[in-house]
């Protein structure tokens, strides 16, 4: 390796060191203003770059040590999608993104990840080969710009994962690759276990979860995955970034079932405390690759790179001002606040919500639909107000 040169994903996982993942882009540059709730898409990094390289920085100053690009959503299809007009073409917001994660992975020792997901076409059925051009087209921005590794990420049914892995390991690059699934698998029933062997088979080296669901769900769902591959005789590394939300009511499809999806998340979100209780789970499970998704913002991503301190060797560089467990608490002018200053009163916590009329659980809406059915059929078109009322019509049915 050149002097200088960092280390690569997998020379990283190989030595057996903690990479630590940053956090949800989507809803964390949502709340700020700067993306549409609906469509979710990331234009963002080529209309307000500023917003998007601080989210960057923010992860990096917490621990990151991948800046994945923000290209979630970023396929041709997707940003064409439900009437989301854009200012801006698939390929000007690619390499945006890819721009903001290496101006940012430079300022630190952190990698830059391209990244792919589920997309709309294989939703409404079409060919493999029309999934696979998809894909195809921000790959090549990615191969442009020369990421580190590539990331095929929230997958409901693991054969398109497999269609986009099938199109990243053509590039010759590392692939990791996560579906958004629980302990159930896949939306047509195929087991985390099978889905992680097919994915390793696909050409996949890291393998693991994203989004949907919490932290305490996601490790047990790559655990899994782990046995699958064990078992069929393969080999993977194994990554996990989930919801920083807690989701112990949620069905098949997760979060996105709840009723509070997507604006009344607040009272479901973890701790600083519950994170750190979730990254050394992850870690005790062989987890090497740990980050978050939806929900996760850098102070989170700062409780797992504190936690992991002493297996890193280092904190980061936002614990400065900061101190681990709450110890600058002993400062404050407060001894009742003084007396919080250690780890077990935060460990041993349990949060009060101040929401005296509110349930603790919620009932998922799931409508049992997935690729295929009418429901799901994709349109350019914004939605009508007919089809608007059919839906409302359906949902005050379910209640």
């Amino acid at each position: 390796m050149a002097p200088g040169a960092k280390k690569g994903i997998l020379e990283r996982l190989d030595a057996g060191e903690i990479v630590v993942g940053d956090g949800g882009f989507v809803f964390a540059l949502e709340k700020r203003g700067y993306v549409k709730a609906g469509p979710w898409t990331p234009e963002a990094a080529a209309e307000n770059p500023d917003a998007v390289r601080q989210l960057h920085r923010e992860f990096l100053r917490a621990g990151s040590n991948v800046m994945q690009t923000f290209t979630f959503y970023a396929s041709d299809d997707k940003l064409d999608n439900r009437g989301n007009i854009q200012r801006f073409t698939g390929q000007q917001i690619n390499e945006a993104a890819c721009d903001l994660a290496r101006e940012v992975a430079n300022e630190g020792d952190a990698l830059v990840a391209g990244g792919v997901c589920q997309t709309p076409s294989y939703l409404s059925c079409k060919s493999e080969t029309e999934v696979k051009a998809i894909f195809k087209k921000q790959l090549d921005v990615f191969v442009k710009k020369d990421v580190d590794f590539l990331i095929a990420e929230y997958f409901e049914h693991v054969e398109e994962a497999e269609w986009a892995i099938q199109v990243l390991k053509t590039t010759g690059k590392p692939v990791a690759a996560t579906m958004c699934i629980g302990p159930e698998g896949d939306l047509n029933g195929v087991s985390p276990g099978d889905c992680a062997v097919r994915l390793v088979k696909a050409g996949a080296q890291i393998v693991g979860i994203n989004c949907h669901f919490d932290p305490e769900t996601c490790v047990k769902t790559v655990k899994m995955m782990k046995e699958g591959v064990k078992k069929a005789g393969l080999k993977a590394h194994y990554m996990i970034q989930p919801l920083a939300y807690h989701t112990p009511d949620c069905n098949h499809q997760g979060f996105i079932d709840l009723p509070e999806f997507p604006f009344s998340l607040e009272p479901r979100i973890l701790t600083r405390w519950d994170m750190q209780k979730y990254a050394r789970e992850a870690y005790n499970a062989g987890i090497r690759y740990i980050g978050g998704c939806c929900g996760f913002e850098p102070y989170h991503i700062r409780a797992l790179a504190e936690e992991l301190a002493p297996e890193r060797g280092f904190l980061p560089l936002g614990s400065d001002k900061h101190g681990n467990w709450g110890s600058g608490l002993e400062m404050h002018t407060k001894p009742w606040v003084r007396a919080r200053a250690r780890r077990d009163y935060w460990e041993n916590l349990k949060p009060a919500s101040g929401r005296p009329f509110c349930p603790s659980m919620a009932s998922p809406d799931g409508w049992g639909v997935t690729k295929g059915h009418a429901d799901l059929m994709q349109q350019k078109e914004a939605t009508s107000k007919e089809q608007l009322k059919a839906l409302f019509d359906k949902a005050n049915k379910t209640h």
